[in-house]
């Protein structure tokens, strides 16, 4: 571990991580159960994990079906549909939580109102969710089959014990405060630098980027927020941040401009770049090319382009997720002199991303998810 001023002037702290053998990756096999009213959309999902190695040990056709089904089998993930007669998902979940806690995968429709749904799914403590795409279902769910089987893979993973605490501070949480005068009501002092913080998640991401956001002071700051999240939903979590936040929160749009007090989302379906910055003020662009990335919106597509164009201070920020996106941006922000946080493993629902970005040795201070704001607003002063 070194110790060194940056070009701002701040202390920072870099993590290393010294060579060793590689690992031995064991391929998860999760025992799963499979909810869905139709026969045959069940018998799909279910070939499509049998056939990658992820043992279907149990069916159901509705919430109440699927609470016998996990308390006799006891499986390490459910996949859950949203719309089923009797006992819906929703429901599903809520008692799931309360009576055999197991890790849940929602399956929605990839529309604003299966958004809405999901998002309260998510807010009763379903891990993470999967869109079933518009028109042909089956033919979308096969040819979206690996990323299913992944997606499985990893809400397996999860730390429901966090993912659940994560839940409960949600519901506890009060709309953040306005500016008044110098201050926050909150009593926290505003930014006072023309910073830009970017902030990349994936799986475990919606509840702790509006955690963080909750707890971020107003002031000079814009906010970039890259989620791994479909076209239809990203709209639905900038209204959840605006309302959660002191920041004008908004999905974004080819061209938007970015200053003070604001703050965008990623756009799913496609990346995001920052295309131009000029006194204060970001450009965003959207690329609806398909750059042979996994995920769209890519954490690393942003960050790097900011590292390329923004002059003035940033903060780079990793919370849960699986995979390895923004290990490469994180590593461009530090070496443009800008300032990192990862989320440490024993807060994140999947211990995927940050790690990636932790082993990268690019993270300046790693913190629980409980203490990234505190940490942002300390690197700041």
């Amino acid at each position: 571990m070194a110790t060194f001023p940056d070009q701002h002037g701040h202390r920072r702290v870099t993590i290393r991580v010294r060579d060793s053998a590689p690992e031995v990756t064991r391929v998860r096999k999760p025992r799963t159960v499979v909810v869905d009213d139709s026969r045959f959309m069940r018998g799909l999902i279910t070939d499509l994990l049998d056939d990658a190695g992820v043992p279907v040990v149990g069916e159901a056709a509705d919430g109440a079906e699927a609470l016998e089904v996990i308390k006799e089998e006891g499986p390490d993930a459910v996949t859950m549909d949203l719309e089923m007669p009797g006992m819906g998902g929703i429901e599903a979940v809520e008692r799931i939580m309360d009576e055999q806690p197991t890790p849940v995968l929602m399956l929605s429709a990839h529309t604003e109102d299966g958004a809405e749904v999901t998002f309260e799914a998510l807010d009763k403590g379903a891990v993470d969710f999967f869109t079933k795409p518009g028109g042909e279902v089956s033919m979308g769910v096969s040819q979206h089959g690996e990323q299913l089987v992944s997606t499985v893979r990893s809400v397996a993973d999860a730390d429901l014990a966090q993912a659940s605490r994560q839940t409960e501070a949600d519901q506890q949480r009060q709309p953040a405060s306005q500016t008044t005068g110098g201050t926050t009501e909150a009593g926290l002092e505003p930014f006072d630098d023309t910073r830009t913080v970017l902030i990349g998640s994936s799986t475990g991401g919606p509840d702790a980027v509006e955690q963080v956001m909750s707890e971020l002071p107003a002031g000079d700051c814009r906010v970039i927020v890259i989620q791994h999240m479909p076209e239809a939903f990203t709209a639905r979590f900038a209204d959840r941040l605006d309302a959660a936040s002191r920041y004008d929160v908004r999905e974004a749009t080819d061209g938007a401009r970015i200053d003070a007090g604001e703050a965008v989302v990623a756009r799913g379906g496609c990346h995001m770049e920052i295309s131009g910055y000029s006194s204060g003020r970001i450009r965003v662009g959207l690329i609806d090319d398909d750059l042979g990335l996994s995920v769209d919106p890519a954490v690393d597509v942003t960050m790097k382009s900011a590292a390329e164009t923004i002059t003035d201070p940033m903060t780079g920020v990793i919370l849960t997720g699986m995979g390895s996106d923004g290990a490469d941006g994180i590593c461009a922000i530090q070496e443009a002199g800008g300032l990192t946080v990862a989320q440490d493993e024993a807060s994140c629902v999947i211990y995927g991303m940050p790690k990636r970005a932790i082993d990268a040795g690019c993270v300046d201070e790693v913190c629980s998810l409980n203490d990234i704001a505190t940490t942002i607003r300390e690197l700041v002063s």
